[in-house]
């Protein structure tokens, strides 16, 4: 069976660099990582290169989404396997769960391209455990990428 391979972009008025410290700065990431029906809390934060985080993402309404890790929330541990400073991050993200359909390691690679005053923030997401659904997570993707454009754009 081919692997599963799901990818979302968009056009974002911020500059490579400020994107890539999105990711980079403490604290960043929660306001701005989770879907619009989650937040984030993060459990562990080491942004370098063989450095790792831990996030927990919660449903903010009881019993929206049955969550991977428990009724209402998902837990991943995101190894950062190669990071090049405004232009390129690549994780491998693992759900924690009990259930087999969302294991495995998920390959994410984050690509920002400089287009004028803008960039073209790409994600392409590999080997997608089965238990996530295409169109949730492309609805989640698009949210991501909708709130770090707010997010840098502020």
């Amino acid at each position: 069976m081919i692997p599963r391979i799901d990818s979302a972009s968009r056009l974002i008025s911020a500059s490579p660099e400020a994107i890539y410290r999105a990711f980079s700065e403490p604290g960043a990431m929660e306001l701005w990582l989770p879907p619009d029906t989650m937040t984030g809390e993060m459990l562990d934060f080491d942004f370098r290169e063989g450095g790792s985080y831990r996030m927990r993402l919660t449903y903010t309404e009881p019993h929206q989404g049955g969550g991977k890790t428990s009724e209402d929330s998902d837990e991943v541990e995101v190894q950062l396997t190669n990071l090049e400073e405004g232009r390129a991050i690549e994780q491998a993200v693992v759900f924690e769960s009990e259930d087999p359909l969302f294991s495995g390691t998920m390959k994410m690679s984050w690509t920002f391209q400089p287009r004028g005053e803008r960039t073209l923030v790409m994600i392409q997401a590999r080997n997608v455990p089965e238990g996530i659904r295409p169109e949730d997570h492309e609805a989640g993707l698009n949210s991501t990428l909708e709130k770090l454009a707010e997010f840098v754009e502020a």
